[in-house]
């Protein structure tokens, strides 16, 4: 295996689906307190937003998204494991304060180190494309932006 990995190092795709699943519900704001132990303290996580550099600083992002949901719902409705890879596609429900749930669609790599720790994590998804294509007038132009602009 890639970096003298051994399999049981790895947690198992019904597991990760477990624990991610946990972290998020309807009924009151994520919590991640039960996976930072899974991150190796050098973790390098990125997104369409962001990149972030250590474990601190990881989790910090994630206790400012808990101040700014008023909920957050993930469902995994797939997930693999090749290697020291995983990768998950969900669809992530949020609301924020005022605002009525809206679903983000994406897709995670988790990549573990040769302890097994979550040493990168790089997250997936068009957010601007979701939250736009729920207002009715943003949704033509953005969409028509980048198709020219892009595709």
């Amino acid at each position: 295996m890639t970096n003298n990995l051994q399999e049981s190092q790895i947690l198992s795709t019904e597991k990760i689906k477990k624990l991610w699943s946990k972290t998020y519900s309807e009924e009151k704001k994520p919590n991640w307190s039960h996976i930072f132990p899974l991150y190796h303290a050098d973790i390098i996580f990125q997104d369409s937003i962001q990149k972030i550099e250590g474990k601190h600083k990881f989790k910090a992002m994630c206790n400012r998204l808990t101040k700014r949901c008023k909920s957050l719902k993930m469902d995994i409705i797939n997930i693999s494991k090749t290697d020291n890879i995983v990768m998950m596609e969900w669809k992530m429900t949020m609301s924020f304060r005022f605002f009525p749930p809206k679903p983000l669609y994406g897709s995670t790599r988790l990549t573990f180190d040769s302890e097994g720790l979550i040493i990168e994590q790089r997250d997936y998804y068009d957010l601007w494309g979701d939250i736009y294509d729920e207002i009715p007038f943003i949704r033509i132009i953005y969409r028509w932006f980048m198709r020219l602009f892009f595709g």
